[in-house]
This record gives structure tokens, sequence and C-alpha cells, in this order.
């Protein structure tokens, strides 16, 4: 027996509505869902502290999710787990026609180019009439990592800022329309224009070849490490947190960021 097919039978036997799990045989999609998008952050969490062990077993916790998934959706007669493997591979093939077929490209930006192709020849087929370049961008990917994905889709149809300076005078713009909006009280709508600082700020972030998504949680790390570190300190000094003036909060902070930037 293969290793996929163990864990198959393993899934099956949770779900037995006689001999199973209660917790896993009252689950259904939606109960799921919020567990799939847990575990791929768990993966890209172990990816980010380069813990390969830890990696594994996320990358096992992953896995059991598209089980978990296939067998509610072999229960109603929708599709198996060998479905799903042989429609990726499939798909895989199709969009790789440089590797699978006789086609060639350039280079890894000719291949993004190329996949997009692919992906909106894939839609027309299913019959799908939204002929956006916008189209397909699903409303469930968190919300710095949508932004990136519209912008683009957008620039790759031609409206793009042609370089950084562009990017930079719209931030600009956007942070005196907040100032503008903040001013007019309740009515100025200060959430949109948040909004359209932090849509620019992915651009930005674009146009300088950073994955925005990475970035910030790349600093919510150091924020939360720094946090803790000056934490520490004053717990260290025999000092109450809350007896600090803000001041002498922003001296341990400082404290702490010099020590981490020392040689």
């Amino acid at each position: 027996m293969s290793t996929i097919h163990k864990l198959l039978e393993v899934m099956a036997a949770l779900r037995n509505p006689d001999t199973g799990c209660p917790w896993d045989i009252e689950q259904d999609f939606r109960s799921i869902a919020p567990y799939t998008i847990e575990e791929a952050y768990e993966v890209a969490d172990a990816i980010d502290r380069h813990d390969l062990v830890d990696l594994k077993d996320e990358l096992g916790d992953l896995l059991l999710q598209v089980v978990f998934h296939a067998q509610m959706a072999s229960e109603v007669g929708a599709f198996d787990f060998d479905a799903v493997a042989i429609a990726i591979a499939e798909k895989m093939i199709r969009r790789h026609p440089h590797v699978f077929a006789d086609e060639s490209v350039a280079n890894a930006d000719a291949q993004s180019v190329a996949w997009e192709s692919h992906k909106k020849r894939e839609r027309a087929g299913r019959g799908e009439s939204d002929a956006s370049a916008l189209a397909g961008v699903t409303l469930a990917l968190p919300a710095l990592a949508r932004a990136e994905k519209l912008s683009k889709r957008a620039a790759a149809a031609g409206f793009d800022w042609p370089d950084i300076t562009g990017v930079v005078d719209k931030m600009n713009e956007e942070m005196s329309e907040i100032e503008a909006a903040r001013d007019a009280g309740p009515d100025g709508n200060v959430a949109e224009e948040i909004g359209d600082l932090l849509f620019t700020v992915v651009n930005l972030a674009r146009h300088l070849s950073v994955d925005a998504e990475d970035a910030l949680r790349f600093a919510n790390q150091k924020f939360e490490r720094r946090f803790r570190a000056a934490e520490q300190r004053v717990k260290t000094q025999g000092r109450a947190w809350d007896a600090l003036t803000l001041e002498e909060l922003d001296a341990q902070w400082q404290a702490v960021k010099a020590a981490e930037q020392a040689p």
C-alpha cells in the first residue's frame, strides 16, 4: 500500500459515520476552510524560520487538509483524491508546454506571462464570461496579496506608472488626502483614504520587486521580537511596564533596536 493510500484510509476511518471521530464526522467544507488557510500560513512560517523539520510536519498538516476536503467530496459523489491529483497533473502539463511539448520560453518572466495566458484561455474554455484583465483574482486572498495580484494584472494590461517616481508621487497625494479626510471630520472617510494609501504602498513594493505580504509579515515578526525584548528589559530592571512614561518606553525600544543593529 502506498503512503498516500494509507493516509486516505485514515481519513476515511475518521469520517466513518458509525465508528469515526465525532469531531471529524460533523465537519463540512465551510468549517474546515479556516483550518486549511491556517495550515498554509504555518507552512509559510516554517519556511521563514528555515526550519525544515517543522516544514515537514506542516506540509503533512496541509496535505491532511487536501485529503479531508477530498474525502468529504467523495462522500457526496463529487470527486475523490485521485481526481484532484489527476486534475492538477494535467493542469501542470497543459500550462508548461515548454517542458511537455515543443514550445519554448525565454525566461521566468516570460513563463509568468504565459501562465496568465493559459489561465485566461482555461477560464474562457469553462464558459466564464468575465473578460476583464482582473478576472479570477479570488476574493479570499489576504488583502495585501490580493492588492498585489490586482496591480500586477493591471500593469500587465498596460495600466501602470512608468517608473517608481510616479508611485512615490501617488503616495504623497494619498497622504494629503488622508489629512484632508481627517480634517473633514466624520464625513471625511479616513478609512477609504487609508485603503488607497495601502494599495499604493503595495504598488511601491511591486515596483521594487518586494512581496508586500512577506514584507509586512517580517515587519510583524520584528515588532513582536523587539517588543518582547523591551518587556524583558523592563522586567530585568525590576520595573513595572505600566509605570513607565511613553518616553521611557521608547528609550527601552531604542535600546533593543540598537542592540539588534550592533555589529
